[in-house]
């Protein structure tokens, strides 16, 4: 294809200066989540798999705020394809997972030899069920059951998370930090927000004193490798705003410039990722560095579909893990997994064969079928060309 310690009391000091959140504020996060489909409904599924959506339902607006339906619930079809479009316009989804917004980088300068890598985002509009233009944010995580996106202001690292509701579109709530933040993450279940904290912007460019792309001219620009200012985590309680920070430094040598923390499958630890064996590093809450869990041994964390939503299974390219023993399970189309769609189908970049690999789309594959169900119109442009756009996944 990207120390400080904390004295945990200021965090919650700075959090008791704003109102507390209202009774409920996760339930209401976790709302729209749906129950994962029985054995039953995933054969019906199956049968009627050929219907595909090419419409989105508008949600009328209730009276009652908590009654308001979003758009990803008034479309429940188990696919939701635009292979007309790209980037999208309106909403993709398969299975339980749905497309929540996406991105697009482009270098900003500032001064001759710095620049600054900016996302601008595309965020699914609740209200309508199409992707609307955002320039607020530097940084977007969307939780479970897409009503809530954890947001970051444009000047990173930043010293506020906002909860932004995607139906209003207005932030509810913004949680204080004492450290500098640049990338956020939700559980698994919505409950929790890892935070990762930087010293300086990890998306700072510095102009390559070389050719990097093969266009003939030395005017590139690239990240600082090897000189990570990463400091340590948060782990927030999305509910009370309340947390604690800890400190995990690693030899820089063996991180990206950026190098998120996100949670492991179950949601009980965290883990960063490693550009060197073993290429990842598992964390408890407080820090402490803890072996990998079982099931996550064959994981690596730049696939980004990981484990099966039963855990047992691991998304790889071109095939797909027994989780705990690491053999193949199946061979699938498709260059790389990005999201599960349920336990035997995922959603995956594919190009077609004998063409540019960077000329792909988002498709819906299944395990042991040839089938592929193209979702999205294919991307243009080398890997890294501008305009180029990056899914973000959420549970729907």
């Amino acid at each position: 294809m990207n120390v400080d310690e904390l004295v945990r009391d200021s965090l919650r000091e700075q959090a008791t200066e704003q109102p507390p959140l209202e009774p409920g504020f996760a339930d209401r996060v976790l709302t729209a989540r749906r129950r994962r489909r029985t054995q039953a409904l995933a054969s019906v599924a199956a049968a009627t798999a050929a219907v595909v959506a090419v419409a989105v339902a508008v949600p009328l607006l209730d009276s009652g705020k908590d009654d308001v339906r979003l758009a990803s619930e008034m479309n429940t079809s188990d696919i939701i394809a635009h292979p007309d479009q790209t980037p999208p316009r309106d909403l993709i989804a398969a299975g339980d997972v749905a497309l929540a917004a996406y991105y697009t980088w482009s270098n900003v300068k500032q001064t001759d030899d710095r620049a600054v890598a900016v996302r601008t985002y595309r965020l699914l509009d609740q209200k309508t069920g199409k992707y609307v233009k955002t320039t607020k944010w530097s940084f977007i995580d969307v939780a479970p059951g897409m009503r809530t996106a954890a947001v970051l202001e444009k000047d990173l690292p930043a010293k506020r998370i906002g909860l932004l509701n995607l139906l209003t579109g207005e932030v509810e709530r913004w949680i204080p930090v004492d450290r500098g933040v640049a990338g956020v993450e939700f559980s698994p279940d919505g409950s929790k927000l890892v935070a990762t904290t930087y010293s300086k912007n990890p998306d700072l460019r510095y102009k390559a004193d070389y050719d990097s792309d093969g266009d003939g001219k030395k005017n590139d620009w690239m990240p600082q490798f090897g000189q990570s200012s990463r400091t340590g985590f948060y782990v927030i309680d999305v509910d009370s705003g309340k947390g604690s920070w800890s400190k995990a430094t690693y030899n820089s040598n063996d991180l990206n410039v950026r190098q998120d923390f996100d949670f492991s499958h179950d949601g009980k630890l965290v883990y960063s990722g490693l550009t060197t064996a073993p290429h990842m590093q598992y964390y408890d809450f407080e820090g402490n560095e803890v072996a990998k869990p079982a099931n996550e041994r064959y994981v690596h964390w730049f696939n980004d579909a990981g484990l099966s939503p039963d855990g047992k299974l691991v998304g790889g390219n071109g095939a797909v893990l027994d989780a705990y023993s690491g053999k193949q399970a199946a061979k699938v189309h498709g260059q790389r997994p990005l999201a599960w769609a349920d336990n035997e189908r995922l959603v995956a970049w594919y190009s077609e064969p004998g063409t540019n690999e960077f000329h792909n789309r988002l498709v819906l594959i299944t395990i042991g079928s040839d089938k592929v169900v193209p979702l999205s119109g294919f991307r243009k442009g080398n890997d890294g060309a501008a305009g180029r756009w990056t899914p973000i996944f959420a549970e729907r």
